[in-house]
Order: C-alpha cells, then structure tokens, then sequence
C-alpha cells in the first residue's frame, strides 16, 4: 500500500508533459498494477495482495478488475 501512495504523492507532484499525456498516471491505477506492486514491490502473498488492493478499489485509488 505504501508503494502506491508513495506513487500517488509523485503523481500528485510536479509532472512532467509526458506523465501528463499518459491516463495510466492518475487514479484509479490498472488493478494488475496494484497486485504486482503489493508481490513484486513489496513483498505480500499473493492473497494479502489482492485483499490489499481490493480496499484500494473501494477508496477508489484502483479500477475494478474486469473494466
């Protein structure tokens, strides 16, 4: 989780033209994104990942799975 907040105070930051152009940026992240930064990043089962990034969704930080 922290990993992504930590990308979202980048985002939030100063961005560049080119981070601008790119939708992917901004939330609500991709929800394949969220499970590979919680396992690869950070360290979590895949099960606490996908629990993890399931809270994101309801806060609304990560898109549904599927859409």
């Amino acid at each position: 989780m922290s990993a992504l907040l930590v990308a979202a105070a980048a985002i939030g930051g100063v961005m560049t033209g080119a981070a601008a152009a790119h939708a992917a940026d901004k939330p609500p992240f991709p929800y394949a994104d969220c499970i590979h930064a919680a396992v690869k990043q950070k360290g979590e089962s895949p099960k606490y990942a996908r629990w993890h990034c399931n809270l994101l969704v309801q806060k609304g930080w990560v898109k549904k799975p599927g859409t």
